[in-house]
């Protein structure tokens, strides 16, 4: 029987992070039921056709020249009384502490249908490859259920490949976990462009088939029928029906562990900001985590590799003996829609005010460049803040160019409890290919239309007392 001082089940960021930190100086292992550890948000683009699928598989050497172990296989069975665990060969493994980081699955609703053939979500190796496979069989129509960043990269893909797209949300507007209404009309706009048929405020509640999916049953009477693309310019003509994407959120993987004592909650392994579980010597991170909002303390849903990574980096310095503490999800998230890029972070205008908070908004809109330059291009910002401590709560940017970076400065200022005050008086730089002219700054610009919006309302507030 092999023994270790760790022993990580899963292979994804937080079991490939924690190996980084510990691998040399404790001996760990490694579990990993896949044959590769995938690039989860490259995956659209190995669909789209720009990168190669094996550029989305990250190397084993990650773990191993760490100096820990990789051992390919199935946990089969988990015994946290004994501390031992089995392999889907027989092999049994003993460990001082375990730690579980079986990450998250794809949501596939409980609807009929939901086994039919051509049914799949989107986020292991074999998903990617049972829809490369689909598209070369001569699939040419596919439904995406999910407008959130995942399901809308997809979508584009697809679309790029010739593929006939239905986009299904419950929503009446793309992007809702990240954006407000009102920063994504131009989105909307854009994706109907391409081509890409939306289904706004629509819900799957059906799929019918004989073995394969063959329509896809709205609940507002609305039915997709699978069958051969309709003909529109740029389609491919398939032969087979099409295929049905659920992209529409995860559910964690925690199946192994629901009978040994671990406390689990709706979002997943309950655990304390030192990544610890109710059991001794069981720890947890990742997206088969739940946690709590960095901002209200609640619980919300925190399942992406960023917030993977720093839970991971918090468990193993703590193994280790130094002790570090996680704060909570701030859920900094950027992607890209056509020729927008589109971040943001911290909470909606409509979380805040269904958090209790009382919000104000402002808003900014330059060039990402100086307007003069022959490439600049728009960027709209809007700051969410609470009214009574005005603490910025969160920050969205649809831009023409990049946007990383911009949320990731806003998550700072988040984790600080930065005011709108402070904000305002950010000092910045300007150079004409890299900003607005030097007499604007977009994050000034709306943390000043803030500012303008609760003195106003001050003033009218004194006037009526008056």
């Amino acid at each position: 029987m092999s023994k270790y001082d760790v022993v990580v089940i899963g292979g994804g960021p937080a079991g490939i992070t924690l190996s980084k930190i510990v691998g040399k100086r404790l001996k760990v292992a490694v579990i990993r039921p896949e044959e590769h550890s995938m690039v989860y948000c490259a995956m659209p683009y190995a669909i789209e056709g720009l990168l190669e699928v094996e550029k989305t598989f990250k190397a084993d050497s990650l773990v191993t020249d760490a100096g820990a172990e990789l051992i390919r296989g199935l946990v089969t069975d988990v015994d946290v009384e004994k501390r031992q665990l089995r392999l889907n060969g027989g092999a049994t493994i003993s460990y001082d502490k375990l730690v579980i980081a079986t990450g998250a699955r794809p949501l596939i609703p409980q609807v009929p249908g939901r086994d039919l053939e051509g049914v799949t979500g989107f986020k292991t190796e074999n998903d990617l490859k049972k829809v490369m496979d689909l598209l070369k069989t001569g699939t040419s129509k596919a439904v995406v259920v999910g407008a959130g960043a995942i399901g809308l990269e997809l979508s584009l893909a697809l679309i790029f490949q010739g593929i006939e797209v239905h986009l299904v949300d419950m929503e009446d507007f793309v992007l809702p976990n990240l954006l407000d209404p009102d920063m994504a009309d131009e989105l909307k706009e854009e994706i109907a462009g391409t081509g890409i048929d939306l289904h706004l405020r629509s819900k799957v509640v059906g799929l019918k088939g004989e073995s394969r999916v063959e329509q896809v049953i709205l609940d507002t009477g609305e039915i997709i029928r699978l069958g051969a693309a309709d003909g529109r310019k740029g389609s491919k003509q398939g032969t087979l029906p099409g295929i049905v994407i659920f992209a529409a959120g995860m559910v964690p993987e925690i199946s192994l562990f629901t009978d040994c004592g671990l406390v689990i909650g709706k979002e997943g392994i309950v655990v304390n900001d030192r990544m610890e579980t109710n059991l001794p010597g069981v720890y947890a991170a990742g997206d088969c985590v739940q946690f709590v909002s960095g901002i209200t303390k609640k619980v919300i849903s925190g399942k992406l590799a960023t917030n993977a990574v720093p839970m991971a980096k918090v468990l193993a310095f703590n193994l280790l003996g130094i002790p570090r503490t996680y704060p909570g999800f701030f859920n900094g998230v950027a992607t890209k829609v056509g020729k927008f890029f589109v971040g943001g972070t911290g909470l909606t205008e409509k979380s805040a005010m269904e958090c209790g908070y009382d919000t104000v908004c402002g808003y900014g809109k330059l060039t990402t460049q100086f307007p003069i330059m022959p490439d600049a291009k728009p960027v709209y910002m809007k700051l969410i803040a609470d009214k009574k401590t005005h603490q910025l709560l969160g920050a969205q940017v649809v831009s023409g160019e990049p946007v990383s970076v911009r949320v990731d400065l806003f998550t700072f200022a988040i984790q600080k409890k930065t005011t709108i005050e402070e904000l305002a008086d950010l000092s910045y730089s300007a150079q004409p290919f890299q900003s607005f002219f030097p007499a604007a700054n977009i994050i000034v610009t709306a943390a000043e239309d803030l500012l303008k919006k609760l003195q106003m309302e001050a003033g009218m507030k004194k006037s009526t007392a008056v």
